[in-house]
């Protein structure tokens, strides 16, 4: 099999802090032995969540099984996961901030049997919702987990506790018109409706402004999706939260902002 080297766009900072976490763990779990050390388990899983790497590719790479290389990314993804923030620690930590933005977006998934609960009739295809939290600069405060495909926006926002989070904190929160009536401290842009089929200048002013706004939190998606693993999850729907939060931390502790 012919093999190439190739490079992953993270710092050797999040290596060695995914390394420490690694260690520690088979320390706690008194692990006497494994094929790869902390620091080369941490490289492949780096490599699988941000390269997009399948498990066939790397258990070549590092010159192990496949089944040994999924153990080894389960596992870390699963202790990464454990370290996320949940939403009213994400509320807290978003508290001092002049506002936050929220949107959602969808991680595309293979067809699984039972369809309909994944499919999202907004994007045309199957996948699952997940709720991001930004802060006014564009990056990323929090990640919530992945809800099917087919709920809406706002009643996943709701669902997860998103919004009654930001409102105990009393942080605005700038969102689409897709979290309209959402309450609490969500502001929306105007709407069109059988009531107000046009809107006045002064409205549209004012959505202009609120675009502005929100296509800073844009940024927040595009940093989420370049950790390719999540492309499109070819694993069971049910791992896409482990994998979100896990990817959530990594993207913190790269950026310098992880405070575990």
């Amino acid at each position: 099999m012919l093999s190439y080297r190739a490079s992953i766009p993270l710092s050797n900072h999040t290596l060695a802090r995914l390394a420490e976490l690694i260690r520690t763990r088979r320390i706690e779990r008194r692990c006497r032995w494994r094929r790869l050390d902390p620091s080369r388990q941490a490289l492949l899983v780096l490599a699988h969540l941000r390269n997009g790497d399948t498990y066939a590719r790397l258990a070549a790479g590092f010159a192990i099984g496949t089944t040994t290389a999924w153990r080894y990314i389960h596992e870390s993804v699963d202790l990464l996961a454990t370290l996320a923030d949940d939403v009213h620690a994400a509320a807290k930590r978003a508290s001092p901030l002049a506002y936050t933005i929220m949107d959602g977006t969808l991680i595309p998934i293979d067809r699984v049997t039972d369809e309909r609960p994944y499919y999202s009739g907004k994007h045309k295809q199957h996948g699952m919702n997940v709720q991001l939290l930004t802060d006014p600069v564009g990056r990323l405060v929090w990640a919530s987990p992945a809800l099917p495909g087919a709920v809406h926006d706002v009643t996943a926002a709701r669902t997860v506790g998103l919004i009654d989070a930001l409102a105990g904190v009393g942080v605005k929160t700038f969102a689409d018109k897709g979290y309209q009536g959402a309450g609490g401290t969500i502001r929306t842009p105007f709407k069109r409706h059988r009531h107000r089929p046009w809107l006045s200048r002064a409205q549209r002013d004012v959505n202009r402004s609120h675009a502005r706004i929100r296509a800073i939190g844009e940024r927040a998606v595009a940093t989420l999706k370049s950790w390719r693993v999540l492309t499109k999850l070819r694993c069971c729907p049910h791992r896409a939260t482990a994998l979100v939060q896990a990817i959530l931390v990594l993207q913190l502790v790269e950026e310098g902002r992880y405070s575990g």
